[in-house]
């Protein structure tokens, strides 16, 4: 009963191919979230398949639906000593559609397949892959120990694909059930592929609609033109007024007020963006003067234009255009208030002297943006396991760039959230030829059985909970 026997039995696993065939077999069910006509798939996912793993590791396990999700939730639940940590896993076995017949060729989205050192399929990082190498590692401290030392819950989704619109009800509906100390789950690439991670967040996202309803109809730009305002410069204009020529927020409420923290700027200076085949040049002079590029991407917030329509772009006309619309984005880190959002841009329009714009919400369903505290004791905790198993420093990453349902754990079930992704920025998730290095994959198994046998032998005191 040892970490290093646990270590084996977990890599033995994996070096056998008996990881391989069990992923293998998730792959091949077309959980795609986006298609309708895959929703008994979503089902056989959790019934046939995570359900029976589960309860072959003594897990309590339940199939739980609710009005307002799409898709069935698997939950489950080990619990050894209600006096001992409590650890809730997450994952999601939708995918992304498969896009049949533009994979490389003999490469199908349903099948598991290595070529050059790789495994190709949908879903092998984004998500299936990703939280079957968590239950692996589980399983494996639970044979080397006969227990893993700490209590185990965890929620699997099937609707993260199409933005998980039921998570926060089921999260609610089922607190008893998901309620833990440490929320700790894998998804995502790693900034730096030759690292293991922490993510301890995620970024905001707020959709914004800026229009101008100016008149009924177009008018004649040869009889018109001079006389009457043009909403599509003037929303121009408008736009100008909240960012700058090279994305700079001019807005104060939508920057957090006292900069990048001190710890936060320490982490992300041990980062160095790794462009994949294919992605474009970084633009140096873009965003906030001041900020590397790491920085303005995770430590800071950004604007964007995501649509802008005016007149009719695909056959125009000699008319002025009655209507303009953009709609925005805010991607936004801790220290912002999302409701604050709207009425700050609006104030700020008002006294630039843009009253005809309308400011409005894009979508209710936003995601607020998450942190948590880069020096809490989990976290430090986890990275010396994290370090002990592989050899390297851990990157440390604030929060991610994008955005997931974070708070629903977070600040919904108040927990200590950390992200461990097993992915690299370059494994075409959500295109064709989805894919992940092998050895990245059999360095994960281990990392994640070692951070599981020490928290089984943790105090609550060590993980500051």
């Amino acid at each position: 009963m040892s970490r290093e026997n646990a270590l084996r039995r977990a890599l033995d696993e994996f070096d056998s191919g008996r990881f391989k065939a069990t992923l293998a077999k998730r792959i091949a069910i077309p959980t795609e979230s986006q298609n309708p006509d895959r929703r008994a798939d979503l089902a056989a996912y959790l019934h046939d398949n995570l359900l029976p793993a589960f309860k072959a590791m003594g897990f309590e396990t339940r199939v739980a639906e609710h009005p307002a999700a799409k898709a069935p939730f698997l939950i489950a639940q080990r619990i050894e000593d209600p006096a001992r940590p409590t650890i809730l896993g997450y994952g999601h076995g939708d995918v992304i559609r498969g896009f049949d017949g533009q994979w490389r060729d003999g490469l199908s989205p349903w099948q598991l397949t290595e070529r050059d050192g790789r495994w190709y399929g949908r879903g092998v990082v984004d998500n299936k892959g990703q939280h079957s190498i968590n239950m692996e590692a589980q399983r494996a401290v639970i044979e080397a120990r006969g227990r893993l030392g700490f209590n185990a819950k965890w929620i699997i989704e099937m609707e993260e694909e199409i933005g998980s619109p039921g998570i926060g009800q089921v999260a609610a509906a089922f607190r008893d059930d998901l309620k833990g100390d440490i929320f700790l789950a894998s998804d995502g690439p790693r900034p730096v592929a030759s690292r293991p991670a922490l993510v301890l967040g995620a970024r905001g996202a707020q959709l914004i609609d800026l229009v101008i309803e100016a008149r009924e109809g177009g008018h004649h730009s040869g009889n018109w033109g001079g006389l009457l305002s043009n909403p599509g410069i003037q929303l121009a204009h408008a736009i100008a007024c909240l960012v700058g020529p090279k994305g700079e927020i001019r807005v104060p409420a939508l920057v957090p007020q006292g900069g990048i923290p001190a710890n936060v700027r320490a982490a992300l200076a041990d980062i160095t963006l790794e462009p994949s085949p294919g992605d474009p040049e970084i633009d140096p002079d873009w965003g906030e003067p001041g900020f590397t590029p790491v920085e303005r991407v995770f430590g800071w917030c950004s604007f964007e234009v995501l649509a802008y329509e005016t007149g009719n772009p695909k056959t125009p006309v000699n008319a002025v255009p009655p209507r303009a619309f953009a709609r925005c984005q805010l991607r936004s880190v801790v220290g912002i208030d999302q409701k604050a959002v709207i009425p700050a841009i609006r104030a700020h329009l008002d006294r630039h002297g843009f009253h005809m714009v309308q400011v409005s919400d894009g979508r209710e369903n936003y995601f607020p943006p998450t942190r948590l505290d880069l020096d809490h004791a989990a976290v430090r905790f986890i990275a010396n396991s994290l370090a002990k198993s592989s050899g390297k420093k851990p990157v440390l990453l604030p929060n991610a760039g994008g955005s997931i349902p974070n708070h629903i754990f977070c600040d919904d079930l108040g927990m200590k959230t950390i992200w461990l992704p097993h992915s690299y920025p370059g494994c075409s998730q959500h295109a064709p030829n989805e894919h992940v290095p092998v050895a990245l994959f059999r360095e994960a198994m281990a990392l994640m059985t070692g951070l599981y046998w020490d928290l089984g032998e943790a105090s609550r005191a060590d993980l500051g909970i």
